[in-house]
């Protein structure tokens, strides 16, 4: 039987199958992979998942949807479910906890809390080796936007500073039970090595972004003017004439790193 959807819990089940498989064949699991799956819901990607990994964790909140799940899949493989608000899911732990150096994580997220859920997963990104995601199309526009665009913002630099953006493919509002009143998109995010990440203070390099794109149409010697004054910000080789959609990724890296006490 179909469980009622929740307004709630911001459920949408995906049901159409041609999706679902599309999905399943972007992640590509293997057998020796460790996949955590954010709100299973009824199942659709669980049960193809489970069947090519041979196990699954899945994080559900709706305890409703838990019994259902756990007897669809017992004659697919082994499945785990954490009952627990994700955003409360210490994935670096659960990776230590069971051994594996990375973890693979997949869902269909709510979209409500989506951007709180991508930047709970970017904390945890060393204990992660790539992500695939169902999210409202406008967001995974935002995700992968670049410098110049009308949606380039907070959301665009901080996950292109910390993972590469591949935007997938659009789902439509009928693949879903019910239809939600926008588009969909899935977005694969595959976290910076060592190497690639930036040096600066991750608290810094975040107040600096979030202060620059607080008031778009300000100036960067308005809108930054608590924490860098316009020499600092030219020092970093940035105009503070500029505004803050016009800057890419890296500049913003500058900006977190220049001294201000000279």
């Amino acid at each position: 039987m179909n469980a009622r959807p929740k307004k709630s819990f911001g459920q949408h089940f995906l049901h159409e199958r041609r999706y679902i498989e599309r999905i399943v064949s972007s992640i590509s699991p293997r057998a020796d992979d460790f996949v955590v799956e954010i709100g299973p819901g009824e199942g659709a990607l669980t049960l193809p998942l489970l069947a090519a990994a041979g196990k699954l964790t899945a994080i559900e909140l709706d305890t409703d949807l838990i019994p259902g799940l756990q007897e669809r899949a017992a004659a697919v493989g082994e499945l785990a479910i954490i009952h627990a608000d994700v955003l409360k899911v210490d994935f670096t732990a659960l990776a230590h906890r069971h051994g594996v150096p990375r973890l693979r994580i997949a869902g269909n997220l709510p979209y409500y809390i989506s951007s709180p859920i991508l930047f709970h997963c970017v904390e945890h990104a060393a204990a992660i080796q790539d992500m695939h995601f169902m999210l409202q199309k406008e967001v995974v526009d935002r995700m992968a936007a670049e410098p110049g665009s009308k949606v380039y913002g907070r959301l665009s630099v901080m996950l292109q500073l910390a993972c590469r953006v591949e935007p997938l493919f659009n789902v439509p509002p009928g693949a879903f039970r019910p239809p939600p009143k926008v588009d969909s998109a899935v977005v694969r995010l595959i976290p910076l090595t060592p190497e690639q990440r930036h040096d600066a203070d991750p608290e810094r390099l975040y107040a600096v972004v979030r202060a620059a794109f607080a008031q778009r149409r300000k100036t960067l010697g308005n809108a930054l003017r608590q924490l860098l004054d316009a020499d600092a910000i030219r020092r970093a080789d940035v105009d503070p004439k500029a505004r803050a959609e016009t800057l890419s990724p890296a500049d913003f890296v500058r900006l977190a790193k220049v001294d201000t006490s000279i």
